[in-house]
């Protein structure tokens, strides 16, 4: 299941269809970053800008 605190890492591994949402709808570019092995997917998205509002409806569209 994914989830905030999912690493990025993670959902790049196990769910590869899922990176073009996040880089196309979102402008999650840190798919490729070197912290990506360790940081969840709330941190990266913060550390972009996002806010909690926007990384809560990337997560719906993820799992859905």
């Amino acid at each position: 299941m994914i989830t905030k605190q999912t690493r990025i890492a993670e959902i790049v591994e196990k769910y590869p269809d899922l990176v073009e949402v996040m880089v196309e709808d979102y402008h999650f570019h840190c798919i490729g970053c070197f912290a990506s092995h360790f940081e969840n997917i709330e941190q990266g998205a913060m550390v972009h800008g996002m806010t909690p509002e926007e990384i809560e409806k990337m997560i719906k569209q993820l799992i859905n």
